[in-house]
Formats: C-alpha cells, structure tokens, sequence
C-alpha cells in the first residue's frame, strides 16, 4: 500500500504536516511518502493566465503524485476558516486540469491547530468539497491545541482524542485488508 501525507500548508514548519506525518507512519510496512506542498508553488489561478501559458508543469506533477498513491493523508491548516491560500490556488489548478482530481482515491483528512478547535471549519469544507472531486473519505480528524495535545516523539497525548483517533485509524487499516484481500481473491 502506497500512502501519500502532507499539510496543506506553505509554511516552513507547518504542524499539519507534522501531522500528517504522525498519521502516515501508524501504517507500518506501508510504503509512505510524505512531502512539502512547497514544491509546488504555482501562480496564482486566474482564467486569463491559463489561457496565456496553460497549465503549469507542477500541476501535472502533483496530480500524477496523488494517482500514484492508495491512501491520501491531508492535514489541513485553516486561515480565517478556510484553506489556506497557497492550497486553494494548487487545488484551483488541479480542478482545471483534472475535475476528478481524487477519483477512486480513499482519504484521511485532518486538522490541527493551536487553537481550541482545531482548524474544524477547514475539515469542514473539505469533508464537503473532496467527494464532488471523486474523494472516498475513510475519515476525518481534529486536533486542537496541538502545542498541548501533541508530542513529536509519542504522538497525541491526550486520552481521549488518541482513543478517538486509534478507532478510526484500526478502521482503515481494516479497509485495506479487505480490500487486498477482494483484489487477490479477483485474481485466482
């Protein structure tokens, strides 16, 4: 299984990345990568640009790198209740390049963030947005008051949300195995 984890997020010590990060390596022989959207900053998504130079290369990059993945981890970082900047623009282009952007790809969404909610409004939208662009939401998860709740050495500190998030973690891992298993069983 090929995971693929980042923080949607520009920012150079990006907690949602470290997050995201967290996440991915609770799978353990999985195949995992986890990058910086940094790589891919873009122009600013305006109709009369990509008319002018088209799509960009990082563009059909990036979308390729989410094909290539069976599990996606996004850790979503929330600016004034929404995406962050940098991360709408990348998801603008990739909706002009590929509408479907998540087809048939399964999802973990997360958020963190300083605050006592933990970046919700942003897992909101994106619980409601990803499925129009094909996303199979396996789950969502919201860490608040990540400087509280999170250790980089030991992970989520706290009981109950650790509780909350191993459930639901134990509930994909089980997904896949049923899902490697009707795809070998395919192949008798």
């Amino acid at each position: 299984m090929k995971i693929l984890a980042f923080g949607a997020s520009y920012s150079i010590k990006s907690i949602n990345k470290k997050f995201a990060a967290f996440a991915a390596n609770q799978f353990g022989n999985a195949e995992v990568e986890i990058f910086d959207l940094r790589e891919f900053i873009l122009p600013l998504y305006i109709e009369d640009l990509e008319k002018e130079i088209s799509v960009p290369e990082l563009v059909k990059t990036f979308v390729t790198k989410i094909q290539s993945a069976d599990l996606i981890i996004i850790s979503l970082a929330e600016h004034n209740g929404n995406y962050t900047a940098a991360f709408k623009n990348l998801f603008d282009w990739d909706s002009v390049y590929n509408l479907k952007i998540f087809e048939n790809k399964k999802l973990i969404l997360h958020s963190t963030s300083n605050g006592a909610l933990g970046a919700k409004f942003v897992l909101n939208a994106a619980i409601n947005r990803f499925p129009r662009h094909g996303a199979d939401i396996f789950f969502s998860f919201s860490l608040p008051n990540i400087n509280k709740n999170f250790d980089d050495e030991t992970g989520i500190k706290d009981k109950d949300l650790l509780d909350v998030f191993n459930v639901q973690l134990q509930f994909v891992k089980q997904k896949f195995i049923l899902i490697r298993e009707e795809y070998f069983l395919t192949k008798l």
